[in-house]
This record gives structure tokens, sequence and C-alpha cells, in this order.
């Protein structure tokens, strides 16, 4: 069963790969067991990515890789002002965009050690990624390359990626009501691809209506 760890906050984050690179080490020796999430709105995450990749092929064994933009913007900003020092997030959300998109595109590039989880609800970087399978002359249904949505969001993105025979997974939190509704406001404020996906899904839902009803 493979085990995806989440990501923090960068000041708490190098634990946090340590234990994850010797998680994978150990069991990520005939395919990946094992995931570490990398947060591409991290000005240094595009490098962090290729080093973790050279790390996987010298110890022989491969890289699991939970690929997000990222969750802890408003954090990181408050925490850069208050201790006077550089913002480590990219500065628009294009940036931001560009190295996922990257990422993707080096996973790709590096298939034969790595295996791939897209979890985004940005509709292009879904669509980019099949493009890319396709140029990689991978299958759909590739054990390698994995989607994710969060359970109630981008609906349509999940499904119509399964439909056309994708992996697709679909997270769902679980746990105390206290616990898990500030979590789903936080993803909803904090990932602008999200901002304003509810309105959109709800147009969607619209005109499928207006579509059986003609």
């Amino acid at each position: 069963m493979p085990v995806l760890i989440d990501a923090e906050e960068t000041w708490i984050q190098d634990p946090i790969d340590h234990l994850a690179y010797e998680m994978m080490t150990k069991y990520n020796r005939q395919r990946a067991i094992v995931f570490n999430t990398f947060q591409m709105y991290r000005k240094d995450m595009s490098s962090r990515l290729r080093d973790a990749h050279q790390d996987v092929v010298k110890h022989n064994c491969y890289l699991g890789v939970k690929m997000v933009r990222g969750a802890y913007m408003e954090r990181e900003e408050a925490r850069a002002e208050k201790m006077q020092c550089e913002n480590p997030i990219h500065p628009t959300k294009e940036d931001t965009d560009k190295a996922f998109n990257k990422g993707l595109t080096f996973c790709l590039d590096n298939k034969q050690r790595i295996t791939l989880m897209c979890g985004s609800h940005n509709d292009y970087s879904n669509k980019f990624l099949t493009v890319l399978m396709e140029k990689h002359g991978l299958k759909p249904n590739d054990p390698h390359i994995w989607f994710a949505q969060l359970l109630g969001m981008s609906d349509h993105i999940t499904f119509n990626l399964s439909r056309a025979g994708y992996n697709v997974a679909k997270y769902v939190p679980y746990g105390p009501v206290s616990a898990v509704m500030p979590y789903l406001i936080r993803r909803a404020q904090e990932n602008t691809s999200v901002a304003g996906q509810s309105s959109r899904e709800l147009q969607l839902i619209r005109k499928e209506l207006r579509r059986r009803r003609e």
C-alpha cells in the first residue's frame, strides 16, 4: 500500500524530507511505495525535485512524487515579513503554474525512476499531463502516473479523467468536524486555482441539466 507523506511549512519541512528519503531508500527498491510531497509554489522546489531524483539514482531506488502547488502561502508570507527574510514563495501565480508544469515535464522525462501523483484542481495542468503522457507513449492507465483531487472539488476533472481510463484518486479528508472544516476552508482560500471553482462547477452542472432537458 503506497504511503504519501504530506508537506508542511518551509521551516519544518527539512526533517520531513529527511525521513521520507530514508524510507524511500529502504522501501522503494522495486517500485515507488513511499511518496514525498513537492509544493511547487516554493522557489527552491524545482531544484529540490532534481536533487531528489539524483538521490534515488545514487541509491538505486525509486522516487515517489506527489506534486501540488502549495497550501501555506499566507503563513509563509507572514513569517517572512516577521523574520525580515525573503519570501520562499513565487511572487505570482503564473510563476507557480510554470514551475508546476515544468515539474510535470521533469517527472515524465525521468519516468524510469519516478512515479507521479499529480494533485491538482487546475484544468490546464491536468490536460497538460495527459498530453505529456501521449508524447511519451504512455497508456492512460500507466501505473506510474496518477491524478488526484479532493472529494467534492473539481469532480468534472476527476470523472472525465476516470472515464478516459486514467488512474484517478479522490482525497477523502476524515476526522472531527472541528479539524476537517478548517482544512477544507484553507484549501479553498490558499489554492488560487480553486478560487472560483465552485461557480465554474455550478455552471457546468447547469449546462448539463439544460442538455438533459433538451
